[in-house]
């Protein structure tokens, strides 16, 4: 009819496959409706609109057919868009891409900034009356993370914020594992814990993806402690991965999504990244991640706006030398004077403070403003 228009997706023959991506490919119609009413008819609307799966990790633009390394709801919207923005991309006031579409909103540079500071302060008039007020621990959504690994981390710190993320997802609230390479020769742990079959396979998906992916780059998953978690002890990736996982805890799995995808369940949840801190967090917090807590053996100072960032050090030596860089310390576990559910209760509460306003040492320090670093894939042209 006069208002369909065809929508393809190419994607691969392989159990499961469909199943997995099905929520974002049947969104697509809705968003192209959506758009249209907020911006204007779909420029192509004469002729189609299409997705292409392949082995990114994210997506690319191209008019008329996407290609995409996942169907998550953020990331299909946000190709989607840029078939807007790119229609209007030769006017000459397009000096802002937001949201994947351009926005004319000044002739040059500083007509633009002046522009763009009036609708920030626009938007911030409509904060003048919020107030804190009480709510419950579902609303609690953590970043479990780790840099700088030594060989106390998987027997003190991690399992530790293991325990932590339980006590959160016992309270109706979620925590969010990642870092695909570092769970590598361990995976099986958690896919024993997955709620169903098809979670547990969503994960296991992950691996020979990975395998692939460095590859590429004449790399390998076997090779993956870096020098400065070796010269804290940790020689094989096995040992590594195991303290990973222990972040997790002991909950079910209860999904595994792409990169950066808003989180849909409560509880324990994987999130595929790569194992580099900063990109693994800014892609938790666009799923959602509220508070961040991340354990050190090292000493890493990681901060991340805009979300608080918990340091929880491994060993007490490092902690009392950086005390002023550290949370908390795990290393009272080591030492023999503290358990690790009582530490995990300890992380609880200091979650619930910093949720309710306390400062953590980075936020102290200004830490954070230049961590934002999305997950970039694939050449650059």
């Amino acid at each position: 009819g006069e208002d369909s228009l065809l929508i393809q997706n190419f994607i691969y023959d392989s159990p499961n496959c469909l199943e997995t991506y099905q929520d974002g490919i049947d969104a697509t119609a809705e968003m192209i409706e959506l758009f249209s009413d907020l911006f204007s008819l779909y420029p192509f609307s004469e002729e189609k609109y299409g997705h292409c799966l392949t082995a990114l990790g994210g997506g690319m633009e191209h008019q008329t057919m996407t290609t995409m390394g996942g169907f998550s709801f953020g990331l299909v919207a946000h190709e989607l868009g840029h078939n807007w923005g790119g229609n209007h991309c030769e006017d000459p006031g397009c000096n802002i891409l937001c949201g994947g579409n351009c926005l004319y909103i000044g002739p040059n540079t500083r007509k633009t900034i002046e522009n763009g500071i009036k609708i920030v302060q626009k938007l911030l008039e409509g904060t003048k009356d919020f107030q804190r007020e009480t709510v419950s621990a579902k609303h609690l959504c953590i970043g479990l993370e780790c840099g700088g690994s030594d060989a106390y981390s998987g027997i003190s710190a991690n399992p530790a914020l293991g325990a932590a993320a339980d006590l959160v997802v016992e309270h109706g609230g979620s925590a969010i594992l990642s870092e695909t390479p570092e769970i590598y020769g361990a995976e099986h742990l958690l896919i024993q814990r997955a709620v169903t079959p098809e979670v547990g396979n969503r994960l296991m998906d992950l691996i020979p993806w990975w395998e692939n992916y460095v590859a590429i780059y004449q790399g390998s998953l076997n090779n993956n402690p870096s020098p400065g978690n070796k010269a804290g002890g940790i020689s094989t990736i096995l040992e590594k991965s195991l303290g990973a996982v222990a972040k997790g805890g002991t909950s079910e799995l209860v999904d595994v999504i792409q990169y950066a995808e808003p989180i849909k369940t409560k509880g324990l949840v994987f999130m595929d990244s790569p194992g580099y801190d900063p990109v693994s967090v800014t892609g938790q917090v666009a799923s959602g991640a509220n508070v961040v807590c991340f354990t050190t053996g090292r000493g890493s100072v990681f901060g991340c706006n805009p979300v608080p960032n918990l340091k929880l050090a491994t060993n007490s030596s490092m902690f009392f030398r950086m005390t002023e860089d550290m949370d908390l310390n795990c290393g009272e576990i080591i030492d023999g004077t503290t358990g690790v559910q009582e530490m995990g209760s300890i992380i609880f509460q200091k979650i619930f403070a910093t949720a309710s306003g306390e400062l953590t040492k980075s936020e102290e320090f200004g830490f954070g403003d230049y961590e934002f670093a999305p997950w970039k894939i694939g050449a650059v042209l």
